[in-house]
């Protein structure tokens, strides 16, 4: 199973997501968007919901000598989350990457900032909160988005993807209440291989989906 692009991902994850509400599921929903991926998918979601989005910003922290190597994961202005394991094996502490997290905590607010043009952020106390990525790999960054999200207290936290891998979906249970996964392959080597069409998202374009579904 492929999809065609992260619209037509968004619209089946939508689908799903809506036969929970239509069964009492899901009540006073808002979306929020892991960007830049999740974005396009996100707003296919908060249509069908009739639901609110915005967007929650996640930034990787990477090794200092290799930042494509993730050891960890921050959102909004929560902590730090790292992989203790990863932090082990390069022989790394959590001070030894504090100017990576401040580097990458000053781009997560950058982004909110264009992102939300001045708004505030989403009141989240009591309501169920939907994250929504256009994948699922290790679980790093949706781990993040999860734990400074369950810190806000929502009623019902649900975390909501495409496609994902089986132990990256398997992490999450115990992070959310409820994970929607449409779709679990064995062979899980990266979340663009499940899309046909898998471009590189921009600023604009989640600006394009936040503004979508305003209007």
């Amino acid at each position: 199973m492929r999809f065609r692009d992260r619209r037509q991902a968004g619209r089946e994850l939508a689908a799903r997501l809506r036969e929970r509400q239509v069964g009492g599921a899901l009540p006073d929903p808002v979306v929020l968007a892991l960007p830049r991926g999740g974005a396009t998918v996100a707003a296919e979601v908060a249509t069908a919901l009739d639901a609110p989005l915005d967007v929650l910003v996640v930034r990787k922290v990477g090794a200092p000598f290799h930042e494509e190597f993730g050891v960890g994961a921050m959102a909004g202005d929560g902590v730090a989350v790292f992989d203790d394991d990863a932090l082990r094996h390069l022989g790394l502490s959590e001070s030894d990457l504090a100017p990576v997290v401040e580097r990458e905590r000053a781009e997560v607010r950058r982004r909110e900032r264009l992102y939300r043009g001045g708004r505030p952020p989403p009141e989240v106390r009591g309501r169920t909160v939907i994250v929504v990525d256009d994948g699922l790999a290790t679980g790093s960054t949706a781990r993040a988005a999860l734990r400074a999200l369950r810190a806000r207290e929502p009623g019902y936290l649900v975390l909501a993807v495409p496609v994902g891998a089986p132990q990256g979906v398997a992490l999450m249970r115990g992070e959310a209440d409820e994970v929607v996964c449409l779709y679990e392959p064995a062979a899980f080597m990266a979340v663009g291989q499940w899309y046909e069409t898998f471009d590189q998202l921009t600023d604009e374009d989640v600006l394009g989906a936040l503004r979508e579904r305003q209007t």
